[in-house]
């Protein structure tokens, strides 16, 4: 996950991250979470039709659901990873950078929350 690399003058080293290189946490599982998105997509799409259609307003109800869960699910996921991953360099490199990362992810919770 990280290295360390020779970027400062005169024997100094600086710990560079995959998130300092533009990678983040969800990188390794990107097919999988896009696969799940398309999953949701289609059951929204799938909310769209049955208004179309007219369907009993329980029956909407219930696929609602099931698509804000299966958000909610995806969504903790995304957090664990970002924890696991931005949250973890941040705490290699120390200082201000992990009061920073916490705090973003502390916000990220809160918004979970509200939903």
């Amino acid at each position: 996950m990280t290295t360390t690399e020779a970027t400062e003058p005169a024997g100094t080293e600086a710990v560079v991250t995959d998130h300092d290189r533009g990678i983040h946490g969800y990188h390794h599982q990107k097919d999988e979470h896009l696969k799940r998105l398309r999953r949701i997509e289609g059951q929204i799409r799938g909310l769209q039709r049955m208004v179309d259609e007219d369907v009993y307003c329980i029956d909407i109800l219930t696929q609602v659901s099931a698509s804000t869960k299966a958000l909610q699910s995806f969504a903790l996921q995304l957090l664990e990873e970002h924890l696991r991953h931005c949250v973890a360099d941040a705490a290699v490199k120390g200082g201000a950078e992990i009061d920073a990362k916490v705090e973003e992810a502390t916000k990220a919770i809160a918004r979970l929350l509200r939903t």
